[in-house]
Parts: structure tokens; C-alpha cells; sequence
């Protein structure tokens, strides 16, 4: 009998069929392909902007870089905005979050494009918890400027600590830029406690700020730790995807899979 007519019997068909699905599911076969598509959510006291340099790199490099301009109006509302992006990917996606926008990946990163995590000087709280409890888990810099509250229920940066305070490795014409354009935060936010948290179930990859005087980069290692998260050193404030894209951009490329 020719091998044609054997592969006709109906067992073979089927074997045929399992081996095919098979290939095509197989976890470590689908992970040697790089992932394109990369989600940034910046974090409180800014917007996108800051991400240029990244974004210049990775975009250079073949990626499809998306910046989410989350509003910073309360944990649903910034989770749906990044989900709203992540709806419009083509296909996977790795989801990149800086400080608050830790906090924001953490729960957008259950959508199910999402395959793997990157915080940069970012919260990486758990299920339950709130970003508040972190926060103060240890003591702040002395040139920490986040203020109380306004009138409004909104948190700004103070001017006469900002440089120093969240971007000391850049000039003062880029820092008086930032502070210009700084997005404040609805307080409230840091008081929002996760549904859940992707990490648990999703690769995730940090990288510690060693010079970040707006979280305590001891408090970063304390989270990266706990979440067996990848996590990487460098000296920076706590702008470094501003100061250092190109150590930024590198973490996202190994999240990635890429070289």
C-alpha cells in the first residue's frame, strides 16, 4: 500500500490533524516568533511625550510602538483606556507601565493579547491591594514633591522639588518642560485596590531606578521580588525611560523575545 493511501485510513487522518493543531499551539513553538507590538502607559505627573526616545528606538528597530494617554481619572478609567489600545493590536502584545502605570498593566494586562509585562520604576501591587500601601511601606525622599490633594480631589507635583525630586539626569529646560505639561492625578486613584493582577499569570520584567526619589527604590525591589518579576539595575531618576531609553528599550526588547 503507498504511504498516500495510509495517510487515508481514518486514524491516520486524525494523527495527522493533532500533530498539525499541535504545531500551531505548542506554547514553546509559539514563542520563538518576537513579539511586534508594544503598549506604553505612562505613569502620574505626565503623559506620553516623555516616551520619544524610547519610541525612536523601538520603532527603528521594526516595532509597533502605541502610547496610551491614560487620563489618570481613577484605576477603571485608565485600565479601560489601555484597554481600548490593546483592543486595537493586530496581535500580541507586550504592555509597558511606568509608576502609576505599573498599577494600570497590572490589571489591563489580563486582556488577552497582553503576553508579557514591563515596569519601569513602577508599582507592581497584587489582587487586593492598593497602590496607597506601597507607597508608604517606606519612607519617602526628602525631595519626593507629590502634594496633598487640591480642591479638587487632584495631585500635582510641587514645582520647587521637581527636578530634582522626578527627573535630577535631565536639563532644566526639559525638566520646566515636563513640569509645564504635567498631568495631575485624582487622588483617589492610589486608594483603589486591583481586581486582579496579570503578573500572577503573565511573564513579568522591571527595571529598579536607583536614583528614583519619588518611589522609593528600595519599595520597587520589595514588589519585583515578590512577583518573581526580571528585574534589572540602573542608575537613573525616576524619568529614566526619559534619561536612558536605550536601557528602557532593551528590557522591553528581551520582554519581546527579540535582539
Amino acid at each position: 500500500m503507498k504511504i498516500s493511501e495510509k495517510l487515508m485510513r481514518p486514524g491516520m487522518v486524525a494523527l495527522v490533524l493533532l500533530l498539525t493543531v499541535f504545531a500551531f499551539t505548542n506554547p514553546t513553538t509559539a514563542q520563538t516568533s518576537p513579539v511586534k507590538n508594544i503598549v506604553i502607559v505612562h505613569g502620574a505627573f505626565a503623559d506620553g511625550s516623555g516616551w520619544r526616545g524610547v519610541f525612536d528606538i523601538l520603532s527603528a528597530k521594526g516595532y509597533n510602538v502605541t502610547i496610551v494617554q491614560n487620563p489618570l481619572t481613577g484605576l477603571k478609567n485608565d485600565v479601560d483606556a489601555t484597554k481600548r489600545i490593546l483592543d486595537k493590536q493586530d496581535g500580541p502584545v507586550i504592555l509597558v507601565g511606568h509608576s502609576w502605570g505599573g498599577v494600570v498593566i497590572t490589571e489591563a494586562g489580563m486582556h488577552e493579547k497582553v503576553v508579557a509585562l514591563v515596569y519601569v520604576a513602577a508599582y507592581q501591587p497584587d489582587k487586593g491591594e492598593n497602590t496607597l500601601k506601597w507607597a508608604t511601606s517606606l519612607p519617602a525622599a526628602p525631595e519626593n514633591g507629590i502634594l496633598a490633594p487640591d480642591e479638587h480631589g487632584f495631585v500635582y507635583y510641587d514645582k520647587s522639588k521637581f527636578r530634582e525630586g522626578f527627573a535630577a539626569d535631565l536639563s532644566k529646560a526639559e525638566t520646566d518642560f515636563l513640569f509645564a505639561s504635567q498631568q495631575p492625578i485624582l487622588g483617589e486613584s492610589f486608594a483603589a485596590e486591583l481586581t486582579d493582577a496579570a503578573w500572577r499569570t503573565k511573564p513579568s520584567y522591571g527595571i529598579v531606578a536607583t536614583e528614583d526619589k519619588s518611589i522609593n527604590p528600595d519599595v520597587e525591589r520589595n514588589m519585583y521580588k515578590r512577583a518573581k518579576t526580571k528585574a534589572i539595575e540602573a542608575k537613573g531618576s525616576h524619568l529614566i525611560f526619559a534619561s536612558h531609553p536605550d536601557v528602557v528599550a532593551r528590557l522591553i526588547i528581551t520582554a519581546a523575545g527579540g535582539k
